[in-house]
């Protein structure tokens, strides 16, 4: 592939997962009051939903100012963890888990399904992102594809 093919596609895959980022901090600092009631003795569901905009948002602060593999590996972590924090505790009673509390919820609403397609499609998009970077640090370095090519 050319310089361009690459450049356009690590430009267009980091958009989608800021977006994803972004779409991730608002819906879960928008929420997070609603969710203050919900608590163990150590922390409510809108502190954990707090923390989770702030990774987001850390996330892809550190993604626009430094897009290497470090970054879009945190980025994945970020929006894979909050995708299957929201399937598990909408199909799984749980229930409190140490300092967790019961966050089940079975129900569907306009903003959790928004923000689990915005982590879903960031995660799968961060993933690409690291892969296409890895290439990309691969094909401009030499270090070859496969174990037992080229030079050691």
């Amino acid at each position: 592939m050319s310089t361009r093919v690459w450049f356009a596609a690590r430009v267009t895959l980091t958009v989608v997962v800021l977006a994803g980022l972004a779409l991730d901090a608002y819906v879960h600092i928008d929420l997070a009051s609603t969710y203050d009631g919900v608590k163990s003795s150590v922390l409510s569901q809108g502190d954990l939903f707090r923390t989770e905009a702030a990774l987001a948002t850390l996330a892809a602060v550190a993604l626009l100012v430094r897009p290497r593999r470090y970054t879009a590996l945190f980025a994945l972590v970020v929006t894979a963890g909050g995708v299957g924090a929201v399937l598990i505790y909408e199909y799984v009673d749980v229930g409190a888990f140490g300092p967790l509390p019961n966050m089940y919820e079975p129900v569907w609403y306009p903003e959790k399904i928004q923000s689990a397609w915005g982590e879903g499609i960031a995660a799968v998009a961060a993933l690409v992102l690291l892969i296409v970077i890895q290439l990309q640090t691969h094909r401009r370095t030499g270090t070859p594809d496969h174990p037992g090519q080229g030079s050691v």
